[in-house]
């Protein structure tokens, strides 16, 4: 005889029976995840990346600053005739000078400097923003991945709990003869992949928390996340201000054709003023000294830096066109994933309905004896799936708030309700 004729059918369930007896519920504490909005104010300008951007803007801002300070002048000392020959042995025929000496910094010099710092000032503003919008972004993102993930590990245990109630309505089933023994294997096999998919859903669930706690830097570790963006919903349009990434394009284009002009006057003769005291030994007398110096545009005239800026200006121009033609294309492609994901949930909303209602009916035919335990089964798998399909449609919807978000330079689900 078979081992699986020795078994018999109160065998078969009772390993889908067991199966249930030895499945944790988990602990029951909980350490809940703020609501979103507390973590948004709680993670503020905490997180590194805007820390880092906040530094970035802060040595911007100091080295503007330091563009606008003039040069500092030169003070030199300078004693010609002495300890020679005769009669320039001593110090007796001495001529001392004492020289003070001032970049003017004339053609515009100082003016391109803070122009160029001041553009990167600019940049830097507009860069810091864009990482207080992408670490929105991301919490967003994140808190709604654990939330679908509870909800998946949820909808797995119901799944476990249908599974076994099966198996045992299969039992009743074969013991009247209704339903042969592989109906019973097959509701056993059933119950441990349920099992497993339990197991499955558990840690995929822990690894989205972990994910959770570290993107809101939570002191301890969340174990479980109240209701928060998955069922919000947000207006879909479109929003005719530029995204962050155009203007930061944009601002580093202005920077870039700033930097054309710091060379130009880099190009320009830089005139130095001197004033002096010299100090005749011999003949016991004291004068004034004045003078202008510049250097002789003959080899270098700053035309190698000049051109390199020229360039990166041409390459700056053709970021934001290009910046400007994906924005487009972005925000119409992420309204159009919003709008469709908006109808994706209403139609799951519906599937479920459906399915738990088909479901409902199935077992009772099943266990009045008028469909069999392959026809329950598939309405079993079409209301898990629906209700998959519900919880994915909602993480879809969400991706897509997040990322039209982004491109409007707004946190997520503002206005929305």
């Amino acid at each position: 005889m078979s081992s699986l004729k020795r078994r018999g059918p109160l065998a078969v369930v009772g390993c889908a029976l067991a199966a249930c007896a030895v499945w944790d519920v988990g602990p029951a504490w909980a350490d809940p995840a703020p609501a979103y909005e507390i973590l948004l104010e709680r993670i503020g300008r905490n997180a590194p990346a805007q820390v880092e951007a906040d530094a970035l803007l802060e040595a911007a801002e100091a080295r503007l600053r330091q563009a606008g300070v003039r040069a500092n002048p030169e003070l030199a000392l300078r004693a010609d005739g002495v300890l020679g020959g005769k009669p320039y042995a001593g110090w007796g025929e001495a001529e001392i000078r004492l020289d003070l000496t001032q970049n003017l910094e004339l053609g515009g010099r100082r003016g391109a400097r803070v122009d160029v710092a001041r553009a990167e000032v600019g940049v830097s503003a507009l860069r810091r923003d864009q990482a207080g919008i992408d670490t929105v972004a991301r919490l967003a993102l994140t808190y709604a991945e654990a939330e679908a993930a509870e909800r998946r590990f949820a909808l797995a245990e119901d799944a476990l709990t249908l599974a076994v109630a099966d198996a045992r309505a299969a039992l009743v089933l074969m013991e009247e003869g209704r339903e042969p023994l592989l109906r019973g294997i097959q509701a056993e096999t059933e119950a441990a992949m349920a099992r497993a998919a339990v197991e499955d859903a558990r840690a995929e669930r822990d690894v989205t928390f972990a994910r959770l706690t570290a993107e809101a830097m939570l002191p301890t570790p969340v174990t479980s996340v109240r209701a928060g963006v998955l069922d919000r919903t947000s207006p879909a349009t479109l929003d005719a201000a530029a995204s962050l990434a155009v203007r930061v394009a944009e601002a580093e284009a202005e920077a870039a054709e700033r930097r054309i002009e710091r060379e130009r006057a880099e190009a320009r003769p830089n005139v130095s003023a001197s004033l002096g005291v010299t100090r005749y030994q011999a003949e016991d007398a004291t004068a004034l000294t004045v003078g202008l110096s510049m250097p002789l545009p003959l080899f270098d005239r700053n035309r190698g830096n000049i051109d390199a800026a020229r360039a990166e200006h041409r390459a700056a121009e053709a970021r934001v066109a290009g910046a400007r033609l994906a924005d487009a294309a972005d925000r119409s492609a992420a309204l159009a994933r919003l709008r469709a994901s908006a109808s994706r949930v209403a139609a799951g909303d519906m599937g479920v309905a459906s399915a738990d209602e088909a479901y409902r009916l199935s077992r009772l035919g099943f266990e009045a004896g008028r469909i069999s335990q392959l026809e329950l089964r598939s309405t079993r798998l079409a209301l898990i799936s629906a209700r998959d399909a519900a919880v994915e449609a909602r993480l879809a919807r969400v991706r897509a708030e997040i990322e039209l978000a982004r491109l409007q330079g707004r946190a997520p689900f503002e206005g929305g309700r």
